[in-house]
């Protein structure tokens, strides 16, 4: 009998190489994650401190959300949203999306994963999907604290809508919920591009503030507006369209177009990351 060879060793199951709850635990054990989850429970209650000390807005033409933020929880958890989109949201995206293949590098552990053999697409699959996770709780994690606060502080009651007019509680929850699903998925390009980055660098720091600073620039060329319909190929340009889901009447238009061009280019940005690590020789 002829003996079948296999160049793979014995009981070798590429699908069962560093499981997903394996890379999840050790990217939650990171200070940075630590830091990142604790700042974003922290700031609903410095917002708070801030509105307690300052005293409630006084201004006759209430037609912003900060503006309207002491008005119940609902309104309370609103507002951090809005503080947050536009950037402070993005750091927590690119940290855990940029950091996660190239600080392996930087620790000269990445050589030593594939060796385990871990296969290259499946790695970066895994870290990808921890670093979304992560970035979608950290998302959440600011409006979900800001209502609890809010309530707290301010009491359970309608939502007042900049526009006039206001959404019953009851209304205002599954309505907050699309504005939050909206701004996770409109980072997703964000992530995607930083992704690419730690695929494309041993250094964590370039690979996340590369992201932050192209989003930034982004925001800037949306500023202006004689670019005129070309800003509607900005990401950026359609990141506020979460407050079409807080009107009498939820528009979808907006978001419908900002959440499409975000997962076209995460997509593009993606398999960039796949292509160039799939080649890439690792030295780290």
């Amino acid at each position: 009998m002829t003996a079948v060879l296999d160049d793979r060793a014995a009981g070798y199951r590429p699908q069962h190489t560093l499981p997903l709850r394996v890379e999840a635990l050790r990217q939650l054990r990171r200070r940075r994650t630590l830091v990142i989850f604790a700042v974003l429970v922290a700031l609903p209650v410095i917002v708070l401190a801030a509105f307690q000390i300052g005293g409630t807005p006084t201004r006759a033409d209430r037609t912003t959300f900060i503006e309207l933020a002491t008005a119940s929880g609902p309104n309370f958890a609103a507002t951090l949203l809005f503080m947050g989109t536009g950037f402070l949201l993005v750091i927590p995206v690119a940290l855990f999306c940029g950091d996660t293949v190239a600080a392996e590098a930087g620790w000269s552990s990445l050589r030593y994963l594939l060796a385990a053999p871990v296969p290259r697409a499946r790695l970066l699959v895994n870290k990808l999907v921890v670093g979304l996770a992560f970035s979608a709780v950290a998302i959440l994690l600011l409006p979900l604290v800001g209502l609890a606060v809010g309530t707290a502080a301010y009491g359970w009651g309608d939502l007042k809508l900049p526009t006039g007019g206001s959404l019953s509680a009851v209304e205002a929850l599954p309505r907050l919920a699309i504005a939050v699903a909206f701004v996770i998925l409109s980072e997703v390009v964000v992530g995607a591009l930083a992704f690419f980055l730690s695929t494309a660098t041993d250094a964590p720091l370039g690979a996340v503030g590369g992201a932050v600073f192209l989003s930034i620039i982004t925001g800037v060329l949306d500023a202006i507006t004689a670019l005129g319909g070309l800003r509607e190929w900005l990401p950026a340009h359609w990141q506020y369209s979460w407050a079409d889901a807080l009107q009498p009447q939820l528009e979808w238009g907006g978001m419908i177009q900002g959440v499409t061009l975000s997962l076209s280019y995460a997509v593009v940005l993606l398999a960039l990351a796949f292509r160039r690590f799939g080649v890439k020789d690792i030295v780290s």
